[in-house]
């Protein structure tokens, strides 16, 4: 594992933050876990459930968490502004353009097709994660009763954070914890 420093967080925060349009997590995941070595998989994931058990942004969440990981506050700090600055700067321009072509045809369909483009990016990512968590069979059964309810059932975010997302971490957390406990006490 590599420990970056604050200004390379906030450039490769940014660089992320410039090439995804709607879906950041998979070029974070492969920026953060294959290409720089800041963390294995499994360490992503874990990351990656706590940003997404938070309120805000999942990437925001990640950045700050990862930052603070290596450099404290400061880390935390410029991955967030990492994500953000540029950003801000190009909606802010886009958005006055925007103005002129909003009612266009080309343009609806331009957003529409990066929206599909986003969702492969999202279950690809989704795909190849899942293998580091292939032994965790309350995660499957949670992700499975997710789609059912969700896809057929028309069940609401907070209704599916209640009945799925809870019980899982709250399973996982006790399961990490007895892990804990045995690896103490055989290593005593």
């Amino acid at each position: 594992m590599i420990k970056p420093g604050v200004s390379e967080l906030f450039w490769a925060f940014s660089k992320m933050s410039m090439q995804a349009f709607g879906g950041v997590l998979p070029l974070a995941e492969r920026l953060i876990v294959t290409e720089r070595n800041w963390l294995i998989r499994k360490e992503f994931v874990e990351m990656l459930a706590v940003s997404q058990a938070m309120p805000g942004p999942n990437i925001i969440n990640l950045a700050i968490m990862l930052g603070d990981k290596f450099q404290g506050w400061r880390g935390g700090f410029s991955a967030m502004m990492g994500c953000l600055t540029f950003p801000i700067i190009l909606v802010s321009l886009l958005t006055l353009a925007f103005q002129a072509v909003a009612d266009s045809p080309i343009t609806k369909g331009a957003l529409l097709g990066m929206g599909a483009v986003s969702i492969g990016l999202v279950i690809a990512m989704g795909i190849r994660l899942a293998g580091s968590q292939g032994h965790y069979r309350v995660g499957w059964i949670a992700i499975a009763g997710t789609i059912v309810a969700v896809g057929f059932g028309g069940l609401s975010l907070p209704q599916t954070i209640l009945v799925f997302g809870i019980p899982a971490i709250l399973i996982r957390f006790f399961q990490l914890r007895s892990q804990e406990k045995k690896i103490k006490t055989d290593g005593s």
